[in-house]
Formats: C-alpha cells, sequence, structure tokens
C-alpha cells in the first residue's frame, strides 16, 4: 500500500476578480473530489493541508492547477512542498528576530540562486534584510512590506514561480503538519 504524507500546497493568489475570494471551503472541497485526504486550510490565506500518496511534486502541482482553473475560472500558480520539507523551510527562518508579519518568504518552484539575491540588493533599504535557505528567497522587510520598492521586484517574471508567506502563516502552517 503507497505510503501516505503529507503535502502544503500554497495558492499564488486567491483573488478570482475584483471583490471576489477563493473561498476556503470551496477550495477544500476541489482537493478532496482530488482523492486528497483530510484536506484543512489555514483561515483565509490559499493554503492547504492535506494527506496523499507519494508523488511528484509537479504531479501535483498540475493536478491542483486544472482543477482551479476548472473549478474557478482563473489560472493560478500553485506551489507544493512536501510536510517533512515544509518544517525543514519553517525551521530555517534567518530572520526569528523580525515580525512575524514582516519577515516573509518566497516560497519557489525551482530554487533560486544567488545571482538573483544579488540583483534584488538594489532595491532593499538599509535596515532590510534579504537570505536565501534552500532556493527559498527570506526577506524581513523591517516595516509593512507594502511601503517598501522592494515587494514590486518579487515578481514571477523577475523570480520565477513562487509565492511570498510571512512567518506567522509559515508557522501556522508547520503548526498543522505537526
Amino acid at each position: 500500500m503507497p505510503h501516505k504524507i503529507a503535502y502544503v500546497a500554497l495558492l499564488h493568489s486567491i483573488v478570482l476578480a475584483p471583490g471576489r475570494r477563493v473561498v476556503m471551503s470551496d477550495l477544500r472541497d476541489m482537493a478532496a473530489a482530488l482523492g486528497y485526504r483530510n484536506p484543512r486550510t489555514l483561515v483565509s490565506t490559499g493554503n492547504i493541508v492535506f494527506e496523499a500518496d507519494n508523488a511528484p511534486l509537479g504531479d501535483i502541482e498540475a493536478k491542483l492547477e486544472t482543477a482551479f482553473k476548472s473549478k474557478f475560472g482563473k489560472p493560478v500558480d500553485i506551489i507544493v512542498r512536501k510536510g517533512e520539507d515544509w518544517l525543514r523551510l519553517a525551521n530555517s527562518n534567518p530572520f526569528p528576530d523580525g515580525d512575524g508579519s514582516q519577515v516573509i518568504v518566497r516560497v519557489m518552484r525551482k530554487p533560486l540562486e544567488r545571482p538573483a539575491l544579488d540583483a534584488l540588493q538594489k532595491y532593499v533599504e538599509a535596515n532590510q534584510r534579504l537570505a536565501l535557505t534552500d532556493g527559498d528567497l527570506w526577506i524581513d522587510f523591517a516595516g509593512k512590506p507594502s511601503e517598501w520598492k522592494l515587494l514590486s521586484a518579487l515578481t514571477t517574471k523577475r523570480m520565477g514561480a513562487g509565492t511570498l508567506r510571512n512567518w506567522n502563516t509559515v508557522r501556522g502552517l508547520a503548526e498543522m503538519i505537526g
């Protein structure tokens, strides 16, 4: 019998149209319809934790993205990590002293390399910090992320497929995995 493992899926956007967001119960229902077990969400953050048979991450991402477009009428990037990898990500925060809502990780589909980090330096304010851990980009915005020019540099076009999550959300998902 295949081994069941925990997965975390992160939606790049849960905004379908102005004033219309994905309802988390619909997201759970979508995952369950795909055969994923025990789907659960963390508040309204566009994250879902579930159990499934071991499969390549790209296959799970493709299934979720296809189902999302079919159910909600909009394509969206969905980044998937195995639960054990999410726990490793949560333990890799290089800025644990930062504010939980201002320390952000850009979880990447394909790992970032050092040149990507170097290219962002021109957007960084003096009190901000950047670090790469296992190809994911950690940022201590040291203030509201929306107030910094660095945020506008973190696009899919510039960085590749990925999605931002704050430290509070990272910890919450880690607790859900256990």
